[in-house]
Order: C-alpha cells, then sequence, then structure tokens
C-alpha cells in the first residue's frame, strides 16, 4: 500500500513540478526568439518581441506562483487524505488533485492573454497606461 501511495504522490507532484520549473525558465530565462517550437505561442504573443517577452515574463509568473500553491496543496493532500487509505481513496484524490492543476495550468492562457490584451493594442504595440 505504501508503494502505491508514493507512486501516487510522485504522479500528482509532476504537474506542479513542471509548472515551477517551465515558470522558472519562462520568466528568468526565456526564449530569445519568437518560434513555432519552445514557448508561450498564441497570435497575439507572437506579435513582436515585445509581447513575446511580456507574454513569458506574465505567464511564468503565474506558473511559479500556481505551481508552488499546487505543489503545497497536493503534498498536504495527499499526506493527509491518502495516506494510509485503501487504493481507491488513493486514487480518487489522486484524480481530484491532478484535475485541479490541469485547469489552473489551462487557467494560465486566459489569465496571459487578458493582460496581453490590456497592455498592448492588436498590433502588439504598447498601450499608455
Amino acid at each position: 500500500m505504501n508503494g502505491f501511495w508514493f507512486f501516487m504522490l510522485v504522479m500528482v507532484l509532476l504537474v506542479p513540478l513542471t509548472m515551477m520549473l517551465f515558470g522558472y525558465l519562462f520568466y528568468f530565462k526565456p526564449p530569445k526568439n519568437i518560434n513555432r517550437i519552445y514557448g508561450y505561442r498564441t497570435k497575439r504573443s507572437m506579435k513582436n518581441s515585445m509581447t513575446w517577452e511580456f507574454a513569458h515574463e506574465y505567464c511564468g509568473w503565474l506558473w511559479m506562483r500556481f505551481g508552488a500553491v499546487m505543489f503545497a496543496l497536493s503534498l498536504a493532500c495527499m499526506n493527509h487524505l491518502a495516506r494510509g487509505k485503501d487504493i481507491d481513496t488513493m486514487g480518487i484524490w489522486g484524480g481530484i488533485l491532478v484535475t485541479i492543476q490541469c485547469i489552473l495550468l489551462v487557467l494560465t492562457i486566459p489569465l496571459t492573454e487578458k493582460a496581453l490584451r490590456k497592455n498592448f493594442d492588436e498590433y502588439g504595440m504598447k498601450k499608455e497606461q
């Protein structure tokens, strides 16, 4: 039973750890050039280098914070609500946590796009604040 709990713990922590890692990279070491392979790639973020840099900084900031919160929450839930329980209970808690993590991961897209719209016009030029 402890082996399955440990497996579930590792699986549940993968999304938050990935968010924190890529959040750090996007915030501190974003891709230098606009490309279609790596980075925060949306039509609005790829308008020019200003929107590209802003989107990576903003999304990276969100991912670091959301990832850290979900890491702590997931660790606490798996430790207090799933540890020592039957396999079904561990699986249910793992599923709930991963679902919440995925929602937060996807939520960063509309939040970043909203910030881009607030700070840049449709041509990618910085708005006067």
